[in-house]
């Protein structure tokens, strides 16, 4: 079994997947308790930044293959409502007004592939390697992964991924800007929480507001977006985070939003 750990600090929340025998395998106690935690963080205003991360120098297995086996015992019902936990988990991340960081270190398969994907941002060493090798077990992806994939990388690289079942580098994913940070050997986890100090550091709403104008971006005409945008700064001007930003811009100094 695969727990997940959490503490905060600093307006950061980490949620680290902790399954040493299983290299971080993920179920649905695990999509539930990831969904769950993140939900709660997204209603805390204390809360500025989240980081997801594994234990032991590996980020996640993804499903377990014997579950995934015996699940085929089971009733269709019992197989669908497992997949909703964790196209919950999935749906908690993108829509979670706080940002979340993946912090990926030696790799991550499957569902795992499908965690830190749905991430706003990923930081990663440059040999951990993303595998979506369903096709290796009979099966397609789940959890948003082709989605993901093809909204960042050319079809036939994603054919690569997923038909041809080669894991790939994230090193090679950052050269399509799929992962934002390559970090040496055991430094992603580091370079993951630096972020995280920087976006807890700034603006809360007008950061929330930039996560939610990026999201809708692919799904609204130009025209909606230019006034969802125009609201949104329109209604920060009044605001403290404004008035902070704007004051320390003009007096060349650092501004202070913790304080807004």
């Amino acid at each position: 079994m695969t727990d997940v750990r959490s503490q905060t600090e600093d307006g950061i929340l980490t949620l680290t997947l902790d399954g040493p025998e299983s290299r971080n395998s993920i179920n649905p106690e695990v999509y539930r308790a990831v969904r769950d935690a993140v939900v709660d963080a997204g209603k805390d205003p204390d809360i500025r930044a989240i980081v997801v991360t594994g234990a032991g120098g590996f980020f996640s297995s993804g499903g377990n293959i014997n579950a995934l086996k015996n699940s085929a015992k089971g009733p269709l019902s019992a197989v669908n409502s497992n997949t909703d936990y964790l196209n919950a988990m999935v749906r908690a991340i993108v829509d979670c007004p706080t940002p979340v960081i993946a912090a990926v270190e030696g790799g991550t398969a499957g569902a795992g592939v499908a965690l830190a994907l749905s991430c706003d941002i990923i930081v990663a060493e440059a040999e951990a390697k993303f595998t979506a090798a369903y096709v290796r077990v009979g099966l397609s992806p789940d959890g948003g992964v082709t989605h993901f994939l093809r909204a960042g990388l050319p079809r036939q690289l994603v054919n690569e991924l997923c038909i041809l079942g080669r894991p790939i580098t994230a090193e090679r994913l950052a050269q399509f800007g799929v992962v934002n940070e390559v970090a040496e050997a055991g430094q992603a986890l580091e370079r993951a929480m630096a972020l995280a100090g920087k976006v807890a550091a700034g603006p809360p709403n007008a950061i929330r507001s930039i996560k939610h104008l990026v999201n809708m971006a692919p799904d609204t005409e130009l025209s909606s977006h230019l006034w969802a945008e125009a609201d949104l700064i329109n209604q920060a001007r009044y605001g403290a985070e404004a008035a902070e930003g704007l004051s320390a811009f003009l007096e060349k100094r650092k501004p202070d939003f913790r304080k807004t």
